[in-house]
């Protein structure tokens, strides 16, 4: 019986040490714990100050109450020297942005050249040709991967972004070199071009079935000559789709206009390409993509793979640098009376009701009692901030040899900022703007001369890929 005892007292003994080592080891593992649930239950202490922003956050915007008043209180919306610009446009529920900010920086040039009280081109008829573009790049995408696994990474990444509207500033190049530009009363918006969800959700189902039965063929043993002959088939079908929702984009048009001094025109035909060298008429291949991404060394050339909208164009390609180079050059363009494309994340620390980009406009940690605070690199590197918006900087407050501040011209109506302008804050600038382009001749010679050295290849997963919408 004894034995029997002690038996049972050494297996339940033993038990215990292999239950505590299981929680101990349960511990160790990363999990959350009852010790740790009472541990943060204790560590809330429910005082006059945390009283009062539960009180508050529990039933308000957040950001209402984060609002940096004091702030608010020590700025101007003056500009030591701003270029004059008419007219606000509106890329409404469509991510346009970047091909709005690269029209939008050639409407003062054509504004002067016909001496126009105010001008806007269509966006909708390069849009149609970029959508065109992206289909054709991405079942041509799929042609060259035809032979790799459908779980490869780049074949992976095709099918996640087949038919996005999002853009760079070499996008706008490949257009506008290749479709020329009309007036906004030749093609007008659509209701669909203004608001692209549904229509992006069904050719890009069109394209992923297109990939399927491509990829299909090529299992076959289909030739490339007879992939590529039912690619073109594949193409007039998006085409239809892309008329049926955009109107067909004109070969040739009639257009005559009003002058400020009230003249009428005489009525002219153009072909697109002829109204850019008319209207227009400056070298777009001239601008220069100059980005700060502490994520990459400085003063080297990089380009991103897929980073187009063309089969036949180059990829995005930027010379990185530091970001007082950025400001000296987009302001250097500004005060000589050029307007500037640029890419921000948009979001960040932002109020665009008032108008305001400006680093601390919200004081998060006073209501939490945390730091939220990243440096750029941190926020490149951990997902936390990439380009994801494009517009023209059209003025620059200079105050004592130091710049202040800058004006924004966006293209989400007047009904956003301060009447579509938004002041940014050079602080800003410095956190949040990653991408500016400058015509050539404001760079410095040494940034010129990293345009003739071999570019650094980025994949199409890098951050810097992001396509600002």
């Amino acid at each position: 019986m004894k034995r029997y005892f002690y038996a049972i007292t050494l297996a339940g003994i033993l038990l215990f040490s292999s239950l505590t080592a299981l929680q101990a080891d349960t511990n160790q593992d990363g999990a959350i714990t009852p010790e740790m649930i009472q541990a943060f239950q204790q560590s809330f202490k429910m005082d006059t100050h945390t009283r009062a922003a539960v009180n508050a956050v529990t039933a308000n915007d957040v950001k209402k109450l984060a609002l940096n008043r004091e702030m608010l209180a020590g700025y101007d919306s003056l500009f030591s020297h701003r270029i004059k610009t008419k007219g606000i446009t509106n890329q409404q529920r469509s991510g346009r942005c970047w091909l709005f900010a690269g029209l939008n920086i050639m409407r003062p040039i054509v504004r002067k050249n016909l001496k126009l009280e105010s001008f806007e081109f269509s966006e909708v008829y390069p849009f149609f040709w970029d959508k065109m573009e992206k289909a054709n790049l991405f079942l041509e995408s799929i042609i060259k991967t035809r032979k790799r696994k459908i779980d490869d990474r780049e074949v992976e990444f095709l099918l996640k972004h087949p038919f996005p509207d999002g853009g760079q500033w070499n996008f706008v190049v490949a257009l506008v070199n290749k479709y020329g530009v009309v007036p906004k009363g030749i093609m007008p918006e659509t209701k669909q071009s203004s608001n692209t969800g549904l229509l992006n959700a069904l050719i890009s189902r069109k394209l992923r079935k297109d990939a399927a039965l491509l990829r299909s063929m090529n299992q076959n043993g289909k030739s490339l000559s007879r992939l590529r002959t039912r690619k073109q088939e594949m193409l007039t079908e998006i085409y239809r789709i892309l008329a049926i929702n955009f109107g067909t984009p004109p070969d040739k048009f009639q257009w005559r206009y009003k002058d400020k001094n009230d003249s009428l025109s005489t009525l002219k035909t153009y072909t697109p390409l002829d109204f850019f060298h008319q209207a227009v008429n400056v070298n777009l291949d001239d601008y220069v993509c100059l980005y700060n991404c502490p994520t990459h060394p400085y003063n080297k050339l990089f380009k991103i793979t897929l980073d187009r909208n063309m089969v036949n164009y180059s990829d995005m390609t930027f010379v990185n640098t530091v970001i007082d180079s950025l400001k000296a050059s987009a302001r250097r363009s500004i005060l000589a009376d050029e307007p500037v494309w640029f890419g921000c994340d948009v979001g960040k620390e932002s109020d665009i009701g008032r108008g305001i980009l400006a680093p601390a406009i919200y004081d998060y940690q006073a209501i939490y009692g945390t730091d939220f605070g990243l440096t750029k690199k941190e926020r490149v590197l951990y997902h936390d901030s990439v380009p994801t918006h494009a517009m023209v900087l059209t003025g620059v407050d200079v105050a004592d040899g130091k710049t202040v501040k800058w004006l924004v011209e966006n293209s989400w109506g007047t009904k956003a900022g301060s009447k579509g302008f938004l002041i940014m804050f050079d602080k800003w600038f410095n956190d949040y703007v990653y991408e500016v382009v400058i015509n050539k001749k404001y760079l410095a010679s040494s940034t010129l001369a990293l345009l003739k050295t071999k570019p650094i290849v980025l994949p199409p997963w890098d951050p810097m890929y992001s396509l600002v919408k």
